[in-house]
């Protein structure tokens, strides 16, 4: 188990290194990343002060040297927009991502899963029939309607909800629903079909042979080995959230990374689109590195087949 954490930690540094070299180098690819951030009637000062400042007179490994030196300590430079360093505009909105993604994760835990478990134990009934077409219905709606026709009723007709905004659980409800939908039903889609694979393994009639009540064989036996592919897709999702969450942060006004990203594209902000992009990057890898050690908890065979 411990050389299986060890790999883990390690292939997580590489590929960390290897995001860090992409999202330097990709700016360059698109073109002089100063002639990019200045307006077209820039003066021939101006370009070449600017270029002085961000270090570009230099050779191009030597400004990545100084770029994941700086990036270590977490320096990424200021923001040519907002004139403060681009780690603290990050920080400042990484919260409010976090706090979406996870409550929109919650909302659709909380319902897909009970209800993926009782359309496999219910296989073939009208719950089991029911279930399945409002998840397709959950996947086909568009997460921006969905927040549209949220802020229509429960904020224009019913006043129950605030429009937009960040504040209390109140501006919170709408966003995690619009957001949550489509988890709520890719996860129970999920969980139904993993849940009728994993019924029909031998250790599972051999509980129910042994006389022991449903519930314990659901609970015990089957869920446990039916979360391991519905962990690994809720952590990839969830690593999304955390920075594509765009459209959700623009009609409810969510002070995100989302909307922070895309601003300082349009405003060709280079240090902070470099920043947001490593720092969502890396929070990306580290989540998959959480569940990879949440498998060795779920089955404690992979790491031990890894190892042999």
């Amino acid at each position: 188990m411990g050389r299986y954490i060890l790999r883990r930690l390690w292939h997580t540094i590489y590929v960390v290194v290897g995001i860090s070299m992409i999202a330097f180098f990709f700016i360059h690819l698109s073109g002089d990343p100063v002639m990019l951030m200045l307006p077209a009637d820039a003066s021939t000062q101006e370009i070449e002060e600017l270029r002085q400042k961000l270090g570009f007179n230099d050779p191009l490994y030597v400004q990545y040297w100084h770029f994941a030196t700086k990036a270590v300590q977490g320096d990424f430079g200021e923001s040519l927009y907002y004139h403060v360093p681009a780690m603290e505009l990050i920080t400042e909105r990484l919260p409010a991502s976090l706090e979406l993604a996870v409550a929109a994760m919650l909302v659709a835990f909380l319902v897909a899963v009970p209800l993926g478990i009782l359309s496999a134990v219910k296989r073939g009934s009208f719950i089991d029939l029911g279930s399945m077409l409002g998840a397709l219905f959950g996947l086909s709606m568009p997460h921006f309607w969905l927040g549209i026709m949220l802020i229509l009723l429960f904020s224009v007709k019913l006043g129950w909800l605030p429009t937009s905004g960040r504040g209390g659980l109140s501006h919170l409800v709408m966003p995690a629903l619009a957001l949550g939908m489509s988890l709520m039903a890719m996860f129970a889609r999920l969980t139904r079909s993993v849940m009728l694979e994993v019924l029909n393994q031998d250790y599972v009639r051999t509980a129910r042979a042994k006389g022991l009540k449903e519930r314990i064989v659901i609970g015990k036996h089957a869920l446990k080995n039916a979360l391991i592919p519905l962990v690994t897709v809720a952590g990839m999702q969830f690593g999304f959230l955390i920075g594509g969450t765009v459209i959700i942060e623009t009609v409810f006004a969510w002070p995100g990374v989302g909307r922070l990203v895309v601003q300082a594209i349009f405003n060709r902000d280079y240090p902070l689109v470099q920043a947001t992009v490593l720092v969502l990057a890396v929070l990306f890898v580290l989540v998959n590195l959480l569940v990879d050690l949440l498998y060795v908890y779920l089955d404690p065979q992979i790491s031990y087949l890894e190892e042999k």
